[in-house]
């Protein structure tokens, strides 16, 4: 289930799960535009469902299923929002939702996961014990695989928040995306360029977790990075599928250091007075950054999701 979804899939996922996720505003700020000599445009999935976009590709996958297949539940491994976002999804079609969580995942993600109802198993911090223990539930219990990021469905209702941007904010110039596995990336890509073919494409991306930047540079998935940011939900490496998506829709890669992307996190509590994750605000410390890049531009700036764990705020 991990091949690109096209735009008619997109445009689906955004029929299917319109009676269930919000519609997210998008906020302006004078301060911002003058700091960053741009028209920024922040669309903020941290009003999300659950907090974060991540419920747009959950909801999606679960009404996707038959009900023969949602009968059986839906599984998934994940440290945050991706877990919290299926546990939702789930209970809004009464089905199972089982998250394999690895040990040392933020506390406040986990409970939130709890909250909504899913079935915690956890498992040793590796990709490798996360998708063991998947398989040993999917044995169990005959449940679903939704993938946080290689999954057509996921991917496609992702790609859904594009769609709603572009329709709420028509003629932008450029639009910015956190990369991580790239699902949200590769699904904002498809559908921005399904609207708007000319629209400028760039994925901000945490320098300790640069694989996406190397692997477009160097032309091939780059495995071997070992992640170091404090970006908790940027530290998965590109999806393979979704690395062509990137490629395809020459989506621009732009890294920026903690430093950088702790001082934007502070700029948009105090100026867009939004409770975002630090993870999401990898997109204006690119716009600061590369400032004569964006200058004079219209630019939609995708805040990604708000599940902060307020004990351990990186200031």
């Amino acid at each position: 289930m991990d091949a690109l979804p096209d735009f008619a899939q997109i445009l689906d996922a955004a029929a299917r799960i319109a009676p269930y996720a919000s519609v997210t505003p998008v906020l302006r700020s004078a301060m911002l535009d003058a700091l960053s000599g741009a028209e920024l445009h922040f669309k903020c999935e941290n009003l999300q469902r659950g907090g974060a976009f991540k419920f747009r590709g959950a909801c999606n996958a679960v009404w996707s299923l038959s009900d023969g297949q949602a009968a059986r539940g839906v599984v998934t491994h994940s440290s945050g929002n991706h877990g919290n976002a299926l546990a939702l999804a789930a209970a809004t079609r009464g089905i199972a939702a089982h998250v394999v969580v690895p040990e040392g995942a933020v506390r406040a993600k986990l409970e939130a996961i709890e909250r909504a109802g899913a079935v915690l198993h956890r498992c040793a911090p590796t990709q490798a014990a996360r998708e063991a223990k998947c398989a040993e539930v999917q044995r169990a219990t005959g449940a679903e695989l939704v993938h946080p990021y290689a999954d057509t469905r996921v991917m496609a209702g992702q790609g859904t928040l594009a769609l709603e941007l572009l329709q709420q904010v028509p003629g932008l110039d450029a639009l910015v995306t956190p990369v991580g596995g790239g699902g949200l990336a590769s699904g904002v890509a498809i559908a921005a360029h399904g609207v708007d073919p000319a629209l400028a494409l760039f994925g901000a991306e945490p320098l300790g977790a640069d694989d996406a930047a190397r692997s477009l540079a160097q032309g091939s998935r780059v495995t071997s990075v070992v992640p170091d940011t404090v970006c908790d939900g940027l530290r998965a490496l590109v999806g393979e599928h979704n690395l062509d998506a990137l490629r395809t829709h020459r989506v621009e890669a732009i890294t920026v250091s903690d430093v950088e992307t702790v001082a934007a996190m502070r700029l948009l509590w105090s100026e867009l007075k939004q409770v975002v994750e630090v993870s999401s605000a990898t997109v204006l410390a690119a716009v600061l950054q590369q400032r004569q890049r964006f200058a004079g531009r219209r630019v939609g700036l995708v805040l990604t999701g708000g599940n902060v764990d307020l004990d351990a705020l990186p200031w």
